[in-house]
């Protein structure tokens, strides 16, 4: 499980997304990953993102634009992907600004709770 930060502030001045995405703690993973899942439960489970405790996200991973086999055979087609990869594909509609202190938590249901506080900078 992923909670894939992004600067907006920074990726829309910069152009592309670099320093957006790859700032020290903007990418928190854990806090365990899941490897039980076939790929037909993969592609239904529900993730919901609180802040500070309110739902600001909610979605399901069969809304993906792309289904998982056709991302894995894309990515394999240029890199080669080893066991402990991870693959980000997205959030669900209702990003929003974080401040310094605050709680986020990213659910997936079947799997867990991502939990991490935002740091000052």
């Amino acid at each position: 499980m992923a909670n894939d930060v992004t600067a907006r502030d920074v990726q829309h001045t910069d152009g592309q997304w670099t320093r957006a995405k790859g700032s020290d703690t903007f990418c928190p993973l854990g806090p365990w990953m899941v490897t039980h899942l076939s790929v037909a439960e993969a592609q239904n489970l529900a993730i919901t993102t609180r802040l500070d405790g309110k739902v600001v996200q909610k979605g399901n991973t069969r809304q993906m634009v792309r289904p998982i086999p056709d991302l894995i055979s894309y990515i394999s087609s240029f890199t080669t992907l080893l066991p402990g990869d991870v693959i980000l594909t997205g959030t669900p509609a209702g990003v929003g600004p974080m401040e310094p202190g605050q709680r986020v938590e990213v659910e997936i249901d079947g799997i867990g709770t991502l939990a991490n506080t935002i740091a000052g900078s």
